[in-house]
């Protein structure tokens, strides 16, 4: 002994370090990898969204939250239509229920969510239907 009393251990401390010593953490998945979102900005949402992500809620997430993720991901809804028109009238559409959730006619926590650029999501249509 170095004449120093002994640190105190709580049961949990002594748990992890006898599962360390035993091996359990070894090859544990994402070992070595970064966490996810790293770097991103900081969303107080983030729990509610990563819930949403993992157990596949969205069937039963709020309304103004599925409009807001359909207007995040318009490009891949919109590049499987063949004709503008049919881009712009979608556009439309979902600027109709974005207004919906803006003016507070939808359930759901408020959320906020621009109206889209028909013209630019259009642009956006033809060159990825140019590539």
């Amino acid at each position: 002994m170095n004449g120093y009393p002994m640190p105190h251990e709580s049961p949990i401390d002594r748990a992890i370090r006898e599962a360390t010593e035993r091996g359990d953490f070894d090859d544990l998945p994402g070992l070595g990898k970064p966490l996810p979102d790293s770097g991103r900005s900081y969303d107080e949402d983030w729990w509610l969204k990563d819930l949403i992500r993992r157990e596949n809620l969205t069937d039963i997430a709020p309304a103004t939250l599925l409009v807001r993720k359909e207007a995040e991901g318009v490009g891949e809804t919109v590049a499987k239509f063949t004709t503008e028109a049919r881009v712009r009238e979608a556009v439309a559409e979902l600027n109709e229920r974005i207004w919906q959730v803006r003016r507070g006619l939808v359930d759901g926590p408020p959320v906020p969510i621009a109206l889209l650029d028909a013209d630019a999501v259009v642009t956006e249509w033809r060159r990825r239907r140019a590539a």
